[in-house]
């Protein structure tokens, strides 16, 4: 196995070498290709193939940031097997700060793909023919859509154990179990028996110094785990499983103010925020329904009726 070449969109990636290789994604009418950079290391040793991924939502920056880090830190050089990294996935989005793709669709929900559908559609089956196929393992860094700021976490499903295993090397301060959703890209790669970890962290459009961190310290746990760098497995705590949550959402309409951390353990009538009016009519108080962890907060200062302020683990 380790003598058969390794051939990735048409080129063969040398051993011990750095390669970078671009994903077309279209050709704009001002005749102006549009690429994605896929940045290769592979090592003289054989062994798994990892693929670091970020920016498939292009407002989503601490994932690029995260995985900017790890190439400058050269956390990307494996001493066995090849790592990939993909800091920005969907570069038209990331150009001009928007989570979706020129046509609209969401990349996310547009996977395993199809040859002649959309611009999304057709981006999502030229990476899961050319480049899913080719490695073992995934981690694809995401953050809160909008105002969502999401404390770092490991999504995955409950039923994957080696998915689970990975979560715990990783070590973020919470897991959540999390179904696979209809035709995102963790679902695909799961159908295709790779082994996938979702990050989420922090909120779109900005780059935070904390979601960094962990990102990068819970990659490099996870590629010296796999054996492909060297070094000692760092461990803070024991993280908090999520196996139940639930949104808690505005029931009035006004000016959003949060007052509690995330992260935070709360107890049921807690006070976790307040929505008042701005001309001093009202005040309503946001109160925990049950005891358990706030591990996502809306950071917008209006919010709307119905909208979602706050995810909370329902403890068990």
């Amino acid at each position: 196995m380790s003598n058969k070449p390794f051939v990735l969109l048409g080129k063969e990636i040398p051993k011990g070498k750095r390669t970078v290789l671009d994903l077309e994604v279209a050709k704009l009418h001002t005749r102006t290709t549009v690429k994605v950079p896929v940045i290769i290391e592979r090592s003289q040793n054989p062994g798994p193939v990892v693929l670091l991924l970020a920016g498939i939502h292009g407002d989503e920056t601490n994932g690029v940031g995260i995985i900017r880090e790890i190439i400058s830190l050269g956390i990307n050089k494996p001493k066995a097997g090849t790592i990939i990294c993909i800091p920005v996935f969907n570069i038209f989005g990331y150009l001009i700060q928007t989570r979706e793709f020129p046509d609209g669709r969401d990349l996310n929900r547009m996977f395993p793909g199809t040859l002649n559908g959309s611009l999304a559609s057709q981006f999502a089956y030229q990476f899961t023919k050319e480049i899913a196929p080719y490695v073992d393992y995934v981690i694809d860094f995401h953050t809160g859509g909008g105002e969502r700021d999401n404390i770092a976490q490991i999504r995955c499903n409950k039923d994957d154990e080696k998915g689970l295993e990975l979560a715990k090397v990783f070590n973020p301060p919470i897991i959540v179990y999390s179904n696979n959703i209809i035709k995102s890209l963790r679902e695909t790669l799961h159908k295709m028996g790779k082994t996938v970890l979702l990050f989420e962290g922090g909120k779109s459009k900005e780059l935070n110094p904390t979601i960094i961190n962990e990102g990068v310290n819970g990659t490099k746990n996870v590629l010296i785990h796999l054996g492909l760098i060297e070094g000692e497995i760092t461990v803070r705590e024991t993280p908090i499983y999520v196996k139940k949550a639930k949104w808690l959402r505005a029931s009035h309409s006004g000016m959003f103010k949060v007052r509690v951390a995330n992260g935070s353990y709360v107890q049921k009538k807690d006070v976790l925020g307040v929505i008042q009016d701005p001309f001093g009519d009202f005040k309503k108080k946001v109160y925990a329904p049950f005891n358990g962890h706030v591990f996502c907060t809306n950071k917008t200062p209006i919010v709307n009726k119905g909208e979602a302020l706050f995810h909370i683990s329902i403890e068990e």
